[in-house]
């Protein structure tokens, strides 16, 4: 019997984004994953309670020209689908000799955010396709779908290594704004989503407002933002100015996590009472955002624009 060790699993072994695509519900009711079981997920042997480090035997060498997933405890929750990040617990392990790759830590309160797109390991993208949060999984990752093409190898592993991995999926977060639409006062600046969902601001001539402006572009229907939240969200950041775009998680390809009583007091104001699900454009006068106080690419006394979508509590 093998079971993983205490090696916590790095988040840059798998963490990148997986491809957006339509809207979750549409995704989720067509959701058709095409990594299925097979004669070597057939070899595996996973036991354990879910939540917890699991048992894991299969015979070695084992190897597989297919990435394969079977599912060991059946989750009750949405499918993961393109576009998501998932909170999971993940362990690998090295199938040509079953030594332990990384291990998940399997702290409820605390399990790992991955933003899946295949950059590194596209057999553990592709096999969790479609799974339900509550699921355990295992995938059996084809060298090619593994760590094939990564510049880097952790110690002990080859190319040609097949991977078994088994996949506890803790929650999974929306991939963009899912709310309603909602009328907007004038005077705020216009968002134009494009079919992914990002976000372009055109900022209005004119002068600045000089106090607060919040507007709710999508009104969502899951859970209320407290002022201690540690809230998952998408957010662009333009100057009012001269419209230059100060930063954008959806360029950067990664949703970030803040907590509103910790960052800027406009944008927290701006958060706290709205609704996961929901997208907001911000208008943060310079007494709520910097003040006289300049960065390296935020003038002082600056207004600044941001807009939000608020994917999930964390």
């Amino acid at each position: 019997m093998r079971k993983a060790s205490a090696l916590i699993i790095t988040a840059g072994l798998v963490m990148t984004a997986l491809t957006a695509c339509a809207s979750p519900g549409s995704a989720q009711a067509s959701c058709d994953s095409t990594t299925t079981a097979g004669a070597a997920t057939d070899l595996v042997s996973v036991t354990g309670d879910l939540g917890t480090a699991p048992d894991v035997n299969f015979p070695t060498p084992l190897k597989s020209a297919t990435t394969q997933r079977s599912e060991i405890i059946a989750g009750s929750g949405e499918k993961i689908v393109a576009g998501q990040l998932i909170s999971a617990e993940i362990n690998i392990y090295n199938g040509t000799n079953g030594n332990v790759i990384a291990q998940g830590a399997y702290d409820e309160a605390n399990a790992p955010l991955f933003l899946l797109n295949g950059a590194d390991i596209s057999g553990i993208t592709d096999g969790l396709l479609c799974a339900r949060v509550g699921e355990r999984a295992v995938i059996v990752v084809a060298p090619e779908d593994g760590l094939a093409g990564t510049d880097t190898l952790p110690a002990g592993v080859a190319p040609t290594d097949t991977l078994v991995v088994v996949v506890d999926v803790v929650k999974a977060f929306l991939p963009r704004a899912n709310g309603v639409d909602q009328t907007v006062a004038n005077g705020l600046p216009a968002v134009v989503l494009d079919e992914n969902g990002v976000p372009g601001i055109v900022v209005p001539g004119g002068d600045a407002p000089t106090t607060l402006e919040v507007g709710v572009l999508k009104k969502g229907a899951g859970e209320k933002i407290e002022e201690d939240s540690n809230v998952l969200v998408n957010l662009i950041g333009v100057l009012w100015k001269d419209k230059t775009v100060l930063s954008s998680t959806w360029s950067d390809g990664s949703p970030t996590q803040l907590v509103p009583n910790g960052v800027i007091k406009g944008l927290g104001t701006s958060l706290i009472g709205q609704t996961v699900g929901s997208q907001i454009v911000a208008v943060i006068p310079p007494d709520q955002g910097y003040g006289a106080t300049a960065t390296d690419t935020i003038p002082a006394e600056s207004t600044l624009v941001f807009v939000v979508d608020i994917l999930g509590v964390n």
